[in-house]
């Protein structure tokens, strides 16, 4: 049985906006520089993350996956993805503002891309001073009017703009406009998708000196032009997110053991986003327990088969659930 919590090395990925806080933040020694995203656990096909301890180390998500089946992921999520992991986790840290984008739904990727989506979201760490996060319309355009306002640099006019601060939270269904700006540290929890359709860049220019690729016509017909009252996301109680890709709650850790709500039959994630947590964990409440140390920064992995973890320490952390 797959009754033990999962690490996995990350995927430092350096980028044109990229920042220099993502290495001291999770405590990694490394010589890379513009470091934008640490995937932190991913199947995406090129960057399939690999265990880097203990007696499972050099093992693959995909593989896992393969060998244990619904051990690892749960019986439902099993059936309907196979040996596809269904998330993608990330930690973003923007020291420039990022292009503005949109990702089309499970429908429009399948049918184009014979891949999934993206449904997503944002919960902001860290930001600077100003650090601004964009997303949705502020009024309602035409798919004629947003290829000109592309064409014309005037799309940033019709895009809500919120100033951020650390614990916002940000969801961001396929379809929703959105970018993130410069000076926020970001966690990101999305479907596994890597499809991105760049609407505007600032005219910004790669390290060849050529304009970024823009996708305004495949964009056009993935939008959601419709208007919201607002684009940030209120917390219920612990609950972040909760949509049919997943769950995210939210729990700050203390003197007292706090009981992870493990209502679906998923795997559970866990991020220390500050501190240092012990988590305590078993296949049911009876059972022998193990624990294992998070950090600041960190990612772990629990199988299906765990239905009993316990978090204590001085800390804050996300927990994840398909």
């Amino acid at each position: 049985m797959l009754d033990q919590a999962i690490h996995f090395s990350p995927y430092l990925k350096s980028v044109i906006w990229g920042g220099e806080r993502l290495a001291s933040y999770k405590g990694v020694a490394t010589d890379q520089s513009s470091i934008g995203e640490s995937w932190e656990i991913s199947a995406v096909p090129g960057h399939v993350s690999v265990v880097d301890r203990g007696e499972l180390k050099g093992k693959s998500l995909t593989e896992l996956i393969s060998i244990y089946g619904a051990e690892l992921v749960g019986a439902d999520i099993y059936k309907k993805y196979g040996e596809n992991f269904p998330l993608l986790i990330k930690l973003i840290d923007a020291r420039d503002d990022l292009s503005v984008q949109v990702h089309p739904d499970d429908e429009l990727a399948r049918k184009r891309h014979n891949c999934p989506g993206k449904t997503e979201m944002w919960h902001v760490i860290e930001t600077a001073p100003d650090a601004k996060i964009y997303v949705g319309l502020k009024e309602a355009i035409t798919p004629d009017e947003y290829e000109r306002r592309v064409a014309d640099n005037t799309i940033m006019d019709v895009i809500c703009a919120y100033d951020s601060a650390p614990g916002d939270t940000f969801f961001l269904p396929a379809g929703r406009i959105h970018a993130i700006g410069a000076g926020n540290l970001l966690a990101e929890i999305q479907e596994t998708s890597d499809i991105t359709y760049r609407i505007y860049d600032y005219d910004r220019r790669d390290k060849d000196g050529n304009p970024r690729q823009l996708h305004t016509e495949e964009a056009r017909d993935a939008i959601d032009y419709r208007v919201y009252p607002s684009y940030k996301s209120e917390p219920v109680d612990s609950v972040l997110a909760d949509c049919e890709y997943f769950v995210v709650r939210k729990y700050e850790a203390g003197e007292k053991a706090v009981d992870i709500h493990l209502d679906r039959e998923s795997f559970t994630i866990i991020m220390c986003l500050k501190g240092e947590v012990r988590v305590d964990y078993a296949v049911d409440a009876e059972a022998p327990r193990r624990s294992v140390t998070i950090g600041q920064g960190d990612t772990w992995l629990f199988p299906a088969v765990i239905r009993s973890i316990k978090v204590e320490g001085e800390g804050e952390i996300l927990s994840v659930n398909a």
